[in-house]
């Protein structure tokens, strides 16, 4: 239990340091996926994004974010000045408690869930050395989900923080895989609480009226974040596949991020289990060590000289077994770290899916004012330049008067007016998805290199000090046996 308060503390320290650390602007631009790379970089590569033309449908790789999706626009809210203005900066937010319930649930069936405390303190009043009343509300997993999920269709161009796991995975056969088991419910109240801090220390997703508001008020939540219609607005999987399959001009950057966030879900995916089996062996090979003490105790027992030496080794032994139970759960927090990132590449797949889909739109639109172009050339100019059942009408029918051919030309240059009108929006629109998503997915490559590198190098130290811990229970063996 000390070693989880000791990581739940460790996880706010992080968070609270990244506030303080410099924002993008004050770090170098990252290239690729986190090799640095010159200043003049970002300048450089904005200057050499391509138009789209707007009259072929064979346009360099840009994006688009239809009208008809109703997300919300990627320069709202505005990002804050500095990250002073961060909520994180203003609010203390805590998950300190879990506590399991029973109720109903909407199929009238009695269900057993897990509510998790959400405490919050402004952080003015404690500066002006006033003691400010702490605001606290209930929240289930699943209110989690459903605030994820409106995040993520609202601000399609950021990397949404991923929760925590809903059902323990990647874990040595020795602890529980249940979610109602109390030592993963802690686990999952740190990453919860993990989450929130994420949230609110995002320069935009900070700023949310909804997430504010599922951090103070408990009634009436869910019928607010309804009310936004986001549902509606959410892209189905089977529009997102068939955009992946169908757009002629991806984006290289998104592609190869794509990739980048496929490999680095299996990377860590593997790692995981390596860390699961080692976990198994180690376990293995502690336990046993009780062997040791149990024989020496019982050896010491027939021996008079030798009798107190052995019994003392033994003991060290009975300690050095015992303490493999502290050390691996220790070492699940590190592991839960990594699970954060292998959940962070689902995040990212969801900005590129977005791209994917905007880029499509914008390539039908250019392909059908390309179309009617042609239709009304043909029709000024009486040909037809490939073979259509228009074409055959015309000559089983006879062709038409004057009159209607000028009617149709007007129709269509009025629609060819509107389209071109609508591909323009539609391009400018995509350019700021562009950048918008670019700035973040920058900013999240420096959070995961500073995370990551943290993790490793604290899980190394563990590492370290537990090979030192036994070390001194084979020193102090060995002392126990030369005084024999």
């Amino acid at each position: 239990m000390y070693a989880i308060i000791a990581r739940a503390v460790h996880f706010r320290s992080r968070i609270q340091g990244c506030l303080s650390s410099k924002g993008p602007g004050g770090r170098p631009a990252l290239n690729g996926l986190g090799a640095p790379e010159p200043a003049s970089a970002p300048a450089r590569r904005e200057a050499a994004e391509p138009l789209i033309p707007m009259e072929s449908s064979e346009a360099e790789p840009s994006e688009s974010r239809p009208e008809e999706d109703g997300a919300a626009p990627c320069s709202e809210p505005q990002p804050p000045d500095t990250m002073e203005d961060c909520l994180a900066k203003k609010m203390e937010i805590t998950v300190s408690e879990a506590e399991k319930r029973t109720g109903r649930n909407a199929m009238n069936m009695q269900e057993t869930y897990t509510a998790y405390l959400i405490e919050t303190r402004a952080v003015e009043s404690q500066n002006e050395g006033q003691c400010s009343p702490v605001d606290s509300l209930w929240r289930r997993y699943s209110e989690f989900e459903l605030l994820r999920n409106y995040l993520l269709v609202t601000y399609p161009h950021i990397v949404v923080p991923p929760l925590p796991e809903k059902r323990a995975d990647f874990v040595w056969h020795k602890l529980s895989a249940d979610n109602m088991d109390p030592d993963f419910v802690e686990r999952r109240r740190i990453g919860l609480e993990n989450f929130l801090l994420r949230v609110a220390s995002h320069p935009v997703l900070c700023q949310d009226k909804i997430f504010y508001s599922f951090l103070t008020q408990e009634g009436g939540w869910k019928e607010m974040v309804n009310e936004t219609g986001f549902q509606l607005k959410a892209d189905s999987r089977l529009k997102a596949l068939n955009a992946t399959f169908r757009v002629k001009n991806p984006d290289k950057r998104f592609t190869e991020l794509k990739h980048y966030s496929d490999e680095l879900q299996s990377v860590i995916s593997h790692l995981l289990r390596v860390r699961a089996r080692v976990a198994d062996r180690l376990y293995g090979v502690y336990k046993v060590h009780g062997n040791y003490g149990r024989v020496f105790s019982e050896w010491s027992a027939i021996e008079k000289e030798m009798g107190d030496g052995l019994q003392s080794a033994g003991h060290h032994m009975d300690v050095y077994a015992a303490s493999i139970d502290d050390i691996l759960e220790e070492e699940e927090h590190y592991a839960d770290q990594l699970k954060e990132y292998l959940f962070y590449a689902e995040a990212l797949r969801a900005v590129c899916r977005k791209h994917e889909l905007m880029q499509y739109d914008l390539e039908m639109a250019a392909q059908d004012l390309t179309s009617k172009k042609q239709q009304c050339e043909e029709l000024a100019t009486g040909t037809m330049r490939t073979f259509s059942l228009k074409g055959m009408t015309s000559k089983l029918f006879g062709q038409e008067t004057p009159e209607q051919r000028e009617a149709k030309i007007k129709v269509l240059e009025e629609q060819i007016q509107e389209g071109e009108e609508q591909l323009k929006s539609k391009n400018l629109e995509g350019r700021d998805f562009v950048k918008s998503a670019w700035a973040d997915i920058e900013r999240f490559k420096e959070q995961k290199n500073r995370d990551l590198k943290e993790a490793l190098i604290s899980y190394a130290v563990m590492q370290i000090s537990m090979c030192k811990k036994g070390i001194q229970v084979w020193t102090n063996a060995k002392e126990c046996f030369s005084k024999m």
